[in-house]
């Protein structure tokens, strides 16, 4: 077996996960939880530690989620939860039936989120192939000029403008990254210097300040939105999200600037040739193609619809979005093919995103969620705090138990059921949504570790920085992050009326 197989298989922790599965099944169900909210329990156990360890893929770990989903809950009685459990057919049984638990496994590929999630990989596949990601990256860049601070400051613009127009924090950073190493190398430096520390480090950490800002610039996002929908009957439009958020995320820009520029002092204050370097990438990408132009106006019309939606017309994030992938796709008028794209597209994301909004939607409504709030949160008492108190402990929480997964959209799929359930246990009423929110927000921080993102591991990759450089600015990004989340909840957020 390969080193690579080894990665992608751990036997030792795919074991433990079935150990835990089983010994979780075999206890008696406590008073306040049916079995079936038992059954729920383990399988978010077992979910938990494949996540967290990388067990096996996240695809395979999905359709091993499915499975359990499917076998356990099927043959679990209902009790009284019948009516909770969406369009089971429960006549002439106390079980569930597999038939019902199929649809109940099945049913996050039924939501918009997950529409939205694949369209959006579709339009960052078409930056990909047209290469206008980098042409847009390469022309901030000369504008920008030859000082490294300068250029620390293009980055970080950069990543601000693409994260309007490219859904995917992997795609976002993998157009920078190689022009900004390619600038390195044009100085004479190596990938090990200061000046390549400073670069890379700054453009990972601004994708991650900007998953937070921007509705549809992270996948994480659509899960919590797709939750919210499910159980709390709301939607976020794209210019509410960005209303909300984007403030955060401008303060944290400049944080990250000052930070940056501060911790990582590079060799030299300015690249001779940088800009010179940047007209010959330009050149090289030749002429602006006509599928760029034709992308750059999809591209324009579809961030002006979403930033509209409720406002100018009705139609929603996830229509729109497969309303341009219609438009991208169509001969002639479109700018790439099917066999262009499906081999750019990575389908197990798709997989791994609706089974976890799967298994949160069970854990919802099977009432494992609200148990476990209760008895997570309970022991708290929450219940006596105010609200700012309750935000300061749970993102604490939420930011210790984001050292454990490499996935953010992971993470949302087993975190916001429990802060939707915890919102019922406290009674927030109308602050509901926006405490769900802010908790979303804090599950985008990725600031810490190279495991902590994608988009750190494309980086980490490059071999331009080592851990521990990525938590210098990551610890400094984290508490500035979260000092500036309670400033926002006590006063912005309360005046816009989001809690």
């Amino acid at each position: 077996m390969t080193g690579k197989e080894n990665k992608e298989f751990k036997p030792i922790w795919v074991i433990v996960s079935f150990a835990v599965l089983i010994a979780i099944n075999l206890i008696p169900a406590p008073d306040d939880l049916s079995v079936i909210g038992l059954r729920a329990l383990s399988i978010l156990a077992f979910a938990v530690i494949m996540w967290v360890t990388e067990a096996v893929k996240y695809p395979v770990s999905a359709v091993m989620i499915a499975t359990l989903m499917i076998v356990l809950l099927g043959f679990s009685p209902v009790g009284e939860l019948g009516e909770t459990l969406g369009d089971a057919d429960l006549s002439g049984s106390d079980m569930l039936g597999t038939s019902n638990a199929l649809s109940l496994a099945f049913v996050g590929f039924s939501t918009s989120a997950v529409a939205l999630v694949a369209a959006a990989l579709f339009l960052a596949s078409a930056m990909q192939i047209t290469n206008l990601h980098k042409r847009m990256a390469l022309y901030v860049l000369k504008v920008v000029g030859n000082k490294t601070n300068a250029i620390v400051l293009g980055t970080i613009m950069v990543s601000v403008i693409l994260a309007f127009f490219v859904p995917s924090a992997t795609a976002r950073a993998g157009a920078v990254i190689p022009i900004l190493i390619g600038m390195v190398a044009a100085f004479g430096l190596t990938k090990q210097s200061k000046l390549a520390t400073l670069l890379v480090i700054t453009a990972v950490q601004a994708v991650s300040i900007w998953n937070v800002g921007i509705k549809t610039a992270a996948a994480q996002n659509l899960v919590a939105i797709g939750f919210i929908n499910e159980a709390m009957g709301q939607d976020v439009s794209w210019i509410e999200w960005f209303i909300y958020a984007a403030p955060w995320s401008i303060l944290m820009s400049i944080v990250l600037y000052f930070t940056m520029t501060r911790l990582f002092k590079s060799e030299t204050s300015e690249i001779e040739g940088g800009r010179e370097m940047i007209q010959q990438e330009i050149e090289k990408l030749g002429p602006i193609k006509p599928s760029e132009i034709r992308l750059i106006i999809i591209a324009g019309l579809l961030l002006a619809m979403w930033s509209t939606e409720g406002i100018l017309h009705p139609f929603d994030s996830a229509s729109v979005t497969l309303i341009a992938l219609a438009l991208m796709l169509a001969p002639k008028l479109g700018v790439f093919t099917w066999k262009q794209v499906e081999g750019t597209i990575n389908w197990g994301t798709i997989i791994v995103f609706a089974i976890g909004i799967s298994l949160g939607t069970v854990l919802l409504r099977t009432g494992a969620a609200q148990w476990l709030s209760d008895v997570t949160f309970g022991a708290m008492g929450l219940q006596s705090m105010p609200l700012l108190a309750v935000i300061a402990l749970v993102s604490i929480f939420n930011i210790l138990i984001h050292l454990g997964f490499a996935s953010a959209t992971s993470l949302a799929s087993a975190l916001i059921p429990v802060f939707i359930a915890l919102t019922t246990t406290l009674g927030l009423g109308e602050s509901s949504l926006g405490f769900v929110l802010i908790q979303q927000f804090v599950i985008c921080f990725g600031f810490l570790l190279p495991v902590s993102a994608p988009q750190n591991m494309l980086a980490y990759g490059t071999d331009t920085f080592t851990v521990q450089d990525l938590l210098k600015s990551g610890i400094v990004l984290t508490i500035v992050g979260y000092i500036l989340i309670l400033i926002l909840s006590a006063t912005y957020w309360q005046w816009i009326g989001l809690i």
